[in-house]
């Protein structure tokens, strides 16, 4: 696959909830989705669908390089993401996407 150029962050987590323990999923922290603020997560049962960050961070724990790195190469290889791996979110960049969808 065609790998994307634009640099897209990325949050690696692994669910502590009794439902999904131990699943790990991927966060885009800066990706807002939804006018009420929802960004964009990804995981490999269900792939791409949006979420409240907070909810994501209090119901997890980050995720190592070893258990986020079958998501990883998912993201990278078979849907062509340009990742850039981060431990938290920047909240002024995460402002900036939010205005810009809540202006459409």
């Amino acid at each position: 696959m065609k790998k994307d150029n634009f640099k897209t962050d990325v949050i690696f987590r692994v669910d502590t909830t009794k439902d999904f323990k131990g699943q790990v999923f991927a966060v885009f922290p800066h990706d807002v989705t939804t006018t009420r603020g929802e960004i964009g997560m990804y995981c490999h049962v269900g792939q791409h669908s949006s979420a409240d960050y907070n909810a994501c961070i209090s119901q997890s724990r980050p995720a190592t390089e070893k258990e986020a790195k079958d998501l990883k190469n998912e993201l990278e290889n078979a849907v062509g993401y340009n990742l850039n791996v981060m431990k938290r979110r920047n909240y002024n960049k995460y402002l900036k996407d939010y205005y810009r969808v809540i202006e459409l």
